[in-house]
């Protein structure tokens, strides 16, 4: 592998001990991909700050110690903690204590307390052709897919030695070659179903089970496919299969034909999606029975937009079992003035910040299923918390927490 007078300064300690350590596991990743070299990143995007165990934490101590700190614009994901509602968390003081001290050592590196697994909705966010290196799977396709940035599906501790060098490797998605979509998938529904929210991370929860990593272009979608339905679709493709990037015809920005995504070539495979295929991904994502026990809303974190809607549809009402909305500390910033959070509030919901409900133990005990419009929430919820889930939009979240039973309308 090709390296740069800095690379190998940097892999001399000449930069201090963080860097060096985090040059030598870069460069052992990029080896072990074949990279033919290293390229320069303009932004990174840290997993690490979940507490998961000493390790992590003994990890980024040592990187502090080292004199490690970022030389490129960094956010952080989602942590442990929520930090502007510190009374919600009903876990281990210990635990809380140590997940405090990895997200302060994170920031002590130069991160922005962002903790959003979002950082696509933050005010600076990559443009077309950035080489970035960001961790948290629906950040990563939501960047390659939507944004047209090129980053790898980078982990915990390889994502903060990008940003501790300024260097990624210059394989798979941050090359033209890497992003050619392999797989081509032709949806084929009734056009109502464009327009329902629900219908998007179901095509997404189906798209990984059956392209696990392939780069697929999709057919039959148009712009009612906007951001926040395209940021479902990416969570439930990253959570149930290992997708990193999807091409949209005629709505991404690398993939205005079939023949652009494809770079001319033909697909290694094609397939089509019904509607049947889509119900039976729908249903796939619930668990369990027994009545509703609790509703949980905004996995990945709820934009702008997001929040606004719920505003809307909640004003004047009230639920009648515990309704959780995640977002981030900036949108959560951003919107408060408008009234929509008293809305929000005044219905009955708790805001959550800095981290999201299947993760954290905010939630507690909960008597019966929860209800959500994630289908990345829904994946991960039974294994992480042992509850049951009721997959639906997010009109039937809310009809549903007004009679305090579950309704889920008509749909399809």
């Amino acid at each position: 592998m090709q390296l740069t007078d800095k690379d190998r300064a940097m892999l001399a300690g000449r930069s201090g001990e963080a860097v060096r350590t985090a040059m030598e596991l870069l460069i052992a990743v990029a080896e072990s991909e074949e990279a033919p070299a290293l390229l320069d990143i303009s932004a990174a995007h840290i997993d690490g700050g979940l507490y998961h165990g000493e390790a992590g934490l003994d990890f980024a101590r040592d990187l502090v110690e080292g004199g490690g700190r970022v030389v490129v614009p960094t956010t952080m994901n989602v942590s442990s903690l929520d930090l502007l509602h510190p009374d919600l968390y009903r876990g281990d003081p210990g635990r809380a204590k140590a997940a405090r001290a990895l997200m302060e050592a994170y920031v002590a590196m130069g991160c922005a307390p962002t903790w959003t697994c979002a950082p696509y909705q933050l005010a600076a966010r990559p443009s077309l052709g950035d080489q970035i290196a960001w961790g948290e799977s629906n950040a990563i396709v939501f960047a390659n897919s939507v944004l047209g940035a090129r980053t790898a599906r980078y982990g915990d501790f390889l994502d903060v030695c990008c940003a501790l060098t300024g260097r990624a490797p210059a394989t798979g998605l941050h090359t033209d070659e890497g992003r050619r979509a392999t797989l081509r998938i032709d949806v084929e529904v009734p056009d109502r179903m464009l327009d329902d929210d629900l219908f998007y991370p179901a095509l997404g929860h189906a798209l990984g089970e059956v392209g696990g990593a392939e780069v697929a272009v999709i057919t039959g979608l148009d712009r009612r496919a906007g951001e926040d339905r395209l940021k479902a679709l990416g969570a439930a493709a990253a959570s149930s299969g290992a997708v990193a990037m999807f091409h949209v015809t005629g709505v991404t920005p690398e993939a205005p034909t079939v023949e652009a995504a494809t770079q001319h070539m033909t697909p290694a495979r094609q397939l089509g999606l019904g509607v049947s295929d889509l119900i039976r991904a729908r249903e796939s994502l619930n668990h369990g029975e027994g009545p509703l026990g609790a509703i949980s809303v905004g996995t990945p974190h709820f934009s702008t937009r997001e929040l606004e809607n719920l505003g809307r549809m909640v004003a004047g009402k009230m639920s009648k079992v515990p309704f959780y909305v995640n977002t981030s500390r900036d949108i959560l910033r951003e919107v408060e003035p408008t009234g929509v959070i008293a809305a929000i509030e005044a219905f009955g919901a708790t805001i959550v910040t800095d981290t999201c409900t299947y993760i954290t133990p905010i939630m507690g005990d909960v008597d019966g299923r929860v209800m959500t419009d994630s289908a990345k929430w829904a994946f991960y919820a039974p294994g992480n918390l042992g509850v049951g889930v009721i997959f639906a939009g997010i009109e039937a979240c809310v009809s549903s927490a007004v009679s305090g039973r579950v309704e889920l309308g008509e749909g399809w």
